[in-house]
């Protein structure tokens, strides 16, 4: 199966694994919505970058952590592009601290920018779905949500929490032609991981990080896959077996 007629909409699209998933989706024939908070330039170098290669891509600016926002982003990607079909809940933040630095502010801000942006971007998703019968959901998470991670406790529950989220969706919509995966990804090649402290690929049981692309294909595998529902797929190099 191709995306071919389908819109997709990646949140953080602008750079790492959010920029590999819309050139991947746009390749499988997707229109793609490239969404960013601040990062203007990055977001129209993926859009070049897909629309030179021959497929169709907008940058959209919203801050899906805000309800209104959300709602512009939606009414202006369907203006252009037409409803959403595959959404990939990919923008979030990950600020490193330790048990004895995190504060409730750092727990807020990641439950804010990385859980509850994937709630308010999914529902103003699901009614297109519905309408049409079809539909893709998915949430990237990380191997923090299940082995706590280096970054810290306050990341590791709001990606936990987007687990939480798929599953709930992922029962309640595939009866109606909607599927709802996620991906969890480890350590994998990006400005996020370049910054972690006391963070090197050795400590990936395969000798190294991953790349965008390699997440980016389970992405549009999730997408073209109508049988995949519920399932948490872990692109992690060995650093946790799921069971």
């Amino acid at each position: 199966m191709t995306l071919n007629g389908k819109t997709a909409l990646v949140t953080g699209g602008s750079r790492g694994i959010g920029r590999a998933i819309s050139v991947a989706l746009a390749h499988a024939g997707a229109s793609v919505a490239v969404n960013y908070h601040k990062q203007k330039d990055a977001a129209d170098a993926v859009v070049k970058e897909i629309t030179d290669a021959g497929g169709h891509a907008i940058a959209i600016g919203a801050d899906v952590s805000d309800a209104a926002s959300v709602t512009t982003m939606f009414e202006s990607v369907t203006r252009q592009l037409g409803d959403v079909a595959v959404l990939v809940n990919n923008a979030g933040i990950a600020h490193q601290r330790t048990i004895d630095t995190v504060q409730l502010a750092d727990f807020d801000e990641a439950i804010r920018v990385n859980l509850r942006s994937a709630y308010l971007v999914t529902t103003a998703a699901i009614p297109a779905m519905r309408r049409a019968k079809w539909g893709r959901i998915i949430f990237l998470s990380s191997v923090a949500a299940n082995i706590g991670g280096a970054i810290g406790p306050h990341y590791a529950a709001s990606k936990a929490g987007m687990l939480g989220l798929m599953h709930g969706y992922a029962t309640l919509l595939v009866k109606e032609g909607i599927t709802s995966n996620a991906i969890s990804p480890g350590l994998i090649e990006s400005d996020m991981t370049r910054v972690l402290v006391n963070v090197t690929p050795e400590r990936v049981p395969v000798g190294r990080y991953g790349t965008p692309e390699e997440v980016a294909s389970i992405a549009v595998m999730l997408a073209t896959n109508g049988f995949m529902n519920g399932q948490n797929i872990h692109p992690n190099g060995g650093m946790y077996f799921a069971t």
